[in-house]
């Protein structure tokens, strides 16, 4: 199961380069070029709830083949048609959102797999290890590789695209997961929808959580949204110099992978999670009054530390909680929560910007990142239950062939 999602993890990155490359080549209307963006951003929250249903009720393993499935389809065609030279912005666009549909359904039942075949007390380490791959596939090599592919041929990246879901396809095949409880009786996707939204609502780590991701990625938003913009006119810095600020928050995940088990023995989940919110919100004040570009970049590589670990630790906590029949459905709103907040911060930086300059997003997203710490800051003391139900631990002898 790791091997598969460090592989399919390694195609996102490319595509995530890969795709407005594309949509860019083809056309130069900036609303054509943004709705690329758009499409990629807009599945999570129009299909997330639903694949949380669908992977609480249905064969875990045969959504993620059959999600897989779909985008390995999709890409054969499209890097069919691009060598043919027989395609079009429309079709182009509308297989990207094809693809980051399929994907929503993969990713949201991905998630649910570790808790059925890791042990309780080892799950921190277990997603320390899934997240390592995100960090340095999806966010650090992927992209680089896809625009050094594209550069080669437009089809390049999409064909080996291709190849990184088949073998992901290949390598889920081969995961033997343990029985799982009898699903709840069905009582409709609506009801489903409404039991999985009551129980995060009346749970108050997973609440809390959910609450704070919204709200924080709200703030990191707003900020992350005109970070061009802030490298450019505040850093004087030039794309490649955008680029390797960039970079250094990939850098800062990746060292945080190497430390989190380290990290986990010394102090709570609750207590990581508190340093968490401080870290962020002094990442917004520092670069809000540094015109530095070394100091910008120390701070962007400390951040993607925490932000690692944050995101570990998140989702350990969940699946800590969470009972087995819920998981997919209490993960897909934690993700609704995670790309809302973007949308609104997004929203909010460029007007801020505007009428304000191009440090006011960074205010704002101190200033708001501050109240938040304040108000959740004893909320977060507790987060992590030892009562917590778990959810059904993998037999002993369960293992992927």
């Amino acid at each position: 199961m790791l091997a598969s999602s460090w592989v399919t993890n390694l195609s996102d990155g490319i595509a995530v380069a890969a795709g407005p490359l594309l949509v860019a080549s083809l056309t130069t209307n900036p609303i054509l070029v943004s709705l690329a963006a758009l499409l990629r951003w807009a599945p999570p929250l129009v299909f997330g709830l639903w694949a949380g249903v669908l992977s609480d009720r249905l064969d875990r393993r045969r959504i993620v083949l059959v999600a897989n499935t779909v985008r390995l389809v999709t890409l054969v065609v499209l890097a069919g048609a691009l060598v043919t030279d027989r395609v079009s912005v429309s079709a182009v666009l509308l297989m990207l959102a094809l693809l980051a549909t399929a994907e929503v359904f993969a990713d949201n039942t991905t998630g649910t797999l570790t808790p059925m075949l890791v042990r309780r007390e080892d799950l921190a380490l277990a997603n320390a290890r899934v997240l390592a791959g995100f960090i340095t596939l999806n966010t650090l090599a992927g992209p680089a590789v896809g625009a050094a592919l594209f550069a080669a041929g437009r089809s390049l990246p999409f064909a080996t695209n291709a190849v990184l879901i088949a073998a992901g396809l290949v390598l889920v095949s081969r995961v033997s997961l343990p029985p799982r409880e009898p699903a709840e009786e069905n009582r409709g996707v609506r009801r489903d929808i409404v039991a999985g939204i009551r129980w995060t609502v009346r749970h108050p780590a997973v609440r809390t959580l959910c609450l704070t991701t919204l709200v924080f990625n709200v703030t990191y938003g707003a900020a992350w949204s005109i970070l061009v913009l802030y490298a450019t006119e505040r850093l004087g810095l030039g794309a490649v110099g955008f680029g390797l600020i960039s970079t250094a928050t990939a850098v800062g995940g990746l060292l945080a992978t190497v430390g989190y088990g380290w990290l986990t023995r010394r102090m709570s989940l609750g207590g990581i999670m508190r340093a968490g919110l401080v870290i962020e919100t002094l990442t917004h004040l520092g670069l809000a009054v540094t015109t530095a570009p070394w100091v910008a970049s120390a701070i962007l590589f400390v951040f993607g530390a925490h932000a690692f670990a944050w995101g570990t630790t998140s989702m350990t906590i969940r699946q800590r909680a969470v009972p087995a029949h819920l998981l997919g459905r209490v993960n897909s709103i934690h993700t609704i929560s995670a790309y809302g907040g973007l949308v609104v911060g997004s929203a909010i930086g460029g007007p801020l910007v505007a009428l304000l300059g191009v440090t006011s997003p960074f205010w704002f997203a101190f200033a708001g990142s501050a109240v938040l710490v304040v108000l959740l800051w004893r909320e977060f003391a507790h987060i992590a239950h030892t009562d917590d139900p778990a959810p059904t631990p993998a037999p002993a002898g369960s293992t992927a062939a």
